[in-house]
């Protein structure tokens, strides 16, 4: 399985409208595309976390239950335009949906890791405030594959 965004190269810079206004940006949801899911998926899950040691996993998108004939998520879709049946839990900053990156001032460039799941299941029996633990043994034993793609971002 591929998954990409046509808004920034993996492991470049995430450009600033997708950042939170607090860092200059819009807060705009960044645009995904993936392909070559495996045989069996019946849905995908999504997160996007912030792995930095300053940010131990912040939560930036974490998205259940998107159909299986979806292969893209666009840009701004968070809260407007998510595939019929996807749901977005609670991220980080308290809010449901999509956090753009907002990294402390001064502690250097982070890393924005979007992981998608194919999963052998429709739905996830998950609260919409579920924590990343609760998410991840949700999916455990249901993920048949995975694709990770990095943006970076940094605020002076």
């Amino acid at each position: 399985m591929q998954l990409q965004s046509p808004a920034y190269q993996d492991k470049a810079s995430i450009p600033l409208k997708y950042a939170m206004p607090g860092a200059g940006g819009e807060n705009i949801s960044v645009p995904l595309i993936w392909s070559d899911p495996p045989q069996g998926t019946r849905s995908y899950a999504l997160t996007m976390l912030d792995p930095h040691p300053v940010a131990n996993n912040w939560i930036h998108w974490m998205v259940i239950d998107i159909p299986d004939e979806t292969r893209s998520l666009e840009e701004g879709a968070s809260g407007q335009q998510m595939p019929k049946g996807a749901r977005e839990l609670t991220n980080s900053f308290g809010k449901g949906g999509y956090g753009g990156p907002q990294p402390p001032a001064g502690t250097g460039e982070h890393p924005y890791v979007c992981t998608l799941y194919a999963l052998n299941t429709e739905s996830l029996d998950l609260d919409s405030r579920a924590s990343l633990a609760d998410f991840e043994q949700a999916i455990k034993g249901k993920v048949l594959d995975k694709a990770e793609y990095t943006g970076m971002f940094e605020q002076q």
